[in-house]
């Protein structure tokens, strides 16, 4: 066995030094950003602000694109219902908005907060893989709860009446949807983003603003892909069941009610609260119990 491991790990060498490459080099450019912008806290706004930016909207433009290929309806969700180029452009112009009168002031207040909860932003001190894969798989289910019982609230009285219901006036969501929503849900919904890795660092420490980075580029992807209204053979749900995906978040647009997690669906299926709809497609979740349509 000894033998077989140490002839593989040959084989593993070009990668791993591939991978040490690829950090030092991304520690350098760092390193030099940080040192051309000579400001901490310009430097790592400017940085979430693009990042963010280009993220998102490049993450939604495809599906932008999908919308107008009729060979693709095949996966659409709800394929009678394809939004219009001025649903799209509707939908653009407010989610600009909120990205500059919302989101910008957070983002470039999250220098500041970086200190408070030491968490690093120096180019000696990426951190390692595994304290990295732990930190974002931990970050996912931590933001998954806040998100669950957050959005399950505001499916309730007032909360739904002037604030949720924005979110919910496309039954049919596509990408650009993500983030269309009251400016109080962007915040709060944002907290539970911008708060888990904040709550991991005043727990326990040594979170590095990479890791941050990272996260929150991923948790673009999640949110704007269970937007996206498809659902491809190849969807990460067909092969990671305890994944929500695009199908469990549209049945919460097209029914109003249930599946109020982000990421996964555990929530939902150990409280109840998945739509019958969702229920019937995946075995382990028959027993979910029926959700009343909230108008």
């Amino acid at each position: 066995m000894n033998s077989t491991v140490t002839s593989s790990l040959p084989l593993l060498n070009p990668l791993l030094n591939a991978g040490n490459s690829l950090v030092l080099l991304l520690r350098s450019y760092w390193s030099a950003y940080y040192s051309w912008m000579d400001n901490d806290f310009l430097a790592t706004g400017f940085l979430f602000l693009v990042i963010h930016e280009l993220v998102y909207f490049g993450k939604s433009a495809p599906w932008v694109v999908l919308d107008h290929i009729p060979f693709f309806r095949r996966y659409k969700i709800q394929d009678t219902k394809i939004p219009s180029n001025s649903e799209q452009l509707e939908c653009l112009k407010d989610v600009l908005i909120a990205h500059a009168f919302v989101e910008a002031l957070p983002i470039f207040a999250f220098q500041p907060i970086c200190k408070i909860f030491a968490i690093d932003y120096t180019a000696d001190t990426f951190p390692a893989l595994k304290p990295f894969l732990l930190q974002v798989t931990a970050f996912f289910f931590m933001e998954d709860t806040w998100h669950y019982w957050f959005h399950r609230a505001l499916h309730y009285g007032p909360l739904y009446k002037y604030i949720h219901k924005q979110h919910h006036k496309y039954a049919a969501p596509f990408g650009l949807t993500a983030e269309y929503a009251h400016p109080v849900e962007v915040a709060v919904t944002g907290l539970g983003t911008v708060g888990s890795p904040l709550l991991w660092a005043y727990c326990f420490g040594n979170v590095h603003l990479i890791t941050v980075i990272c996260w929150v580029v991923l948790r673009l992807f999640q949110a704007v892909d269970s937007h996206s209204g498809y659902d491809f053979p190849w969807s990460l749900r067909h092969f990671l069941p305890i994944w929500a995906g695009a199908d469990h978040h549209d049945d919460h647009h097209k029914y109003f009610v249930g599946n109020y997690a982000s990421s996964f669906r555990h929530w939902d299926f150990l409280l109840g609260t998945e739509t019958p709809a969702t229920a019937r497609r995946h075995t382990i979740l028959k027993s979910s119990q029926n959700v009343k349509k909230t108008k």
